[in-house]
């Protein structure tokens, strides 16, 4: 059994970079990301597989286990080939965008059973690798019945198993139901945003983006529906636009998103293919959502400047999706403008979120978190932090926490380590960078000098 849990590098695909920086190349990170990920092996029994850029597999030293199916079961499956190739990374390719896409975990099986799970790490704000475990069947049994029907031989990348020995080798597979599944996704969901950096808060806005296409989605499938051979039937929806903007007039930020994704789903409906056409639709909606912000700069407007930077973004879009995350983002600070104009008190919301960041910034903590406790949606509770506050939460957070190191630096003899992982910093690497920008010098020096700075 031992001598069969060979290297399968030769049944993988050719990793293809196109000049493409690897996320595996960076030393410090592996040595961060198999510290983590060695700790969730050994409390779910899992096997991990990481994944660059590239969406190749690289199986870093000592996180593959013994049960690992690209090595166990992979190369003898009965959906397998004999041309050297691994037909199942498509499957996990796929797997990976999927979860880079909603920028959150993502479960998946192979036709044989096994249970996939996979989670995007984000670097700067892009997609930089992803990880992916295994290790578990959905329904042993039905593996079982399938590997019983196939030929006694099974064979892939010049190797036979009988069926015999491959059956003992599923057998040595525990089983996970839904609910298994759905906790060990999102346990690996936790280590993947540990390991992403550069933005705090990316996670949210992919999975933000992608309950927007989800709700369009819906909308575009009842369209369908009602105009299934002539989509052109439908029109441009003008009754919406007016909607729309009466909703943002009043400060219904609830009602202007949704009449934004209904108005939204009949254009890409109606214009399928027709990508050039429906950002020249956006550009004029643009305008029209510019027309109804009134926030007064000394004496003045400032709708103008921002519509200018509102039409560069839609003008630079892509997908229809960036689209539509861009038109969310300007309904929010628009709605966030009319709302502080009309004298919408935000002293209290933001007074509990400066309460809750207080008590817990020396943690990892998400907009999405801190939003909530505000009562604000993530988006609209960022605009009005930022205006209210002077800097973004990012900053907000590092500064806290830079003061709160300064403070340990000077009354405890802890290490810049242990200094480090106390105030929420990745490593002592990352809280120097952050400490000497904010401070103008190192920890050490700060120590050693009793203090100053800029």
């Amino acid at each position: 059994m031992e001598k069969n849990n060979e290297n399968l590098t030769a049944c993988q695909p050719e990793p293809t970079v196109n000049g493409q920086e690897r996320w595996l190349n960076d030393e410090k990170l592996i040595k961060k990301a198999e510290k983590i990920m060695l700790d969730y092996k050994k409390s779910t029994g899992s096997c991990i597989c990481f994944y660059d850029g590239a969406y190749q597999p690289q199986f870093l030293s000592d996180c593959a286990t013994e049960c690992c199916p690209e090595r166990k079961i992979c190369p003898y499956c009965v959906k397998s080939n004999n041309n050297g190739t691994y037909p199942c990374h498509e499957m996990h390719k796929n797997a990976i965008k999927e979860a880079s896409k909603k920028g959150s975990c993502h479960i998946y099986s192979c036709s044989l059973g096994l249970l996939f799970w996979t989670s995007p790490i984000y670097t700067e704000g892009t997609f930089s690798g992803a990880i992916r475990g295994a290790g578990f069947l959905i329904e042993k049994k039905k593996t079982i019945d399938i590997l019983s029907n196939a030929n006694d031989n099974l064979v892939m990348c010049n190797e036979k198993m009988s069926r015999e020995e491959l059956k003992e080798r599923v057998n040595s597979f525990p089983e996970a139901d839904g609910e298994k599944a759905q906790s060990l996704a999102e346990m690996m969901q936790l280590c993947a945003e540990s390991l992403s950096s550069g933005n705090e808060d990316y996670h949210e806005t992919m999975k933000e983006r992608s309950q927007q296409q989800e709700e369009i989605s819906k909308i575009i499938e009842e369209l369908k529906k009602q105009y299934p051979a002539n989509p052109e039937k439908a029109g441009y929806p003008l009754e919406k636009e007016k909607n729309l903007l009466s909703a943002m007039r009043k400060g219904d930020i609830g009602e202007a998103k949704k009449t934004l994704n209904e108005l939204l789903a009949m254009l890409y409906f109606v214009n399928q293919g027709q990508f050039k056409y429906v950002q020249l639709k956006v550009v004029e909606l643009v305008v029209l959502i510019s027309r109804v912000e009134i926030t007064p700069v000394n004496g003045g407007y400032h709708s103008a400047e921002i519509n200018i930077q509102n039409l560069n973004m839609v003008q630079e879009a892509k997908t229809f999706e960036e689209l539509t995350y861009i038109l969310h983002n300007i309904i929010n600070r628009v709605s966030s403008a009319i709302s502080s104009y009309r004298g919408v008190p935000h002293a209290a919301a933001l007074r509990k979120a400066e309460n809750f960041i207080t008590e817990n910034f020396t943690r990892k903590i998400s907009l999405k978190e801190i939003s909530e406790v505000a009562g604000l949606s993530p988006p609209y509770f960022s605009t009005i932090f930022k205006e209210e506050m002077g800097e973004n939460l990012s900053k907000y957070l590092n500064r806290l926490r830079v003061e709160k190191a300064s403070a340990l630096l000077l009354e405890t003899d802890m290490s810049l380590s242990e200094i480090a992982a106390c105030c929420c910093f990745e490593d002592q690497s990352w809280f120097s960078k952050i400490f000497k920008a904010y401070t103008g010098i190192s920890p050490g020096k700060f120590r050693n000098q009793g203090g100053g700075g800029k």
